[in-house]
């Protein structure tokens, strides 16, 4: 390997670590608790993916399904991407 090749790799490996850093920014830890505004910003968040807490009917499948859309739109907003239509 060249020397132009070496820093291009270097370079490339240098922008993915810089990419990444939103996604590590803000890493989950459960042993530490949320506060009031997180917890309703987050019950805001499955409410509006369709989420009823008050639905026990079909209470598996709802929450299932609006854990998914919720996960999917936090990993898009993660990587910078805005989705292309709203669930």
């Amino acid at each position: 390997m060249n020397t132009v090749t070496r820093a291009a790799v270097g370079v490339f490996a240098a922008a993915c670590c810089f990419a990444s850093l939103p996604a590590s920014a803000q890493s989950y830890n459960p042993a530490q608790p949320m506060t009031r505004a997180q917890v309703r910003a987050d019950l805001a968040e499955w409410r509006a993916a369709g989420y009823d807490p008050l639905d026990w009917i079909d209470y598996p499948e709802n929450a299932q399904r609006a854990g998914a859309i919720v996960a999917q739109r936090r990993a898009a907003h993660a990587a910078g991407v805005m989705p292309q239509s709203a669930q």
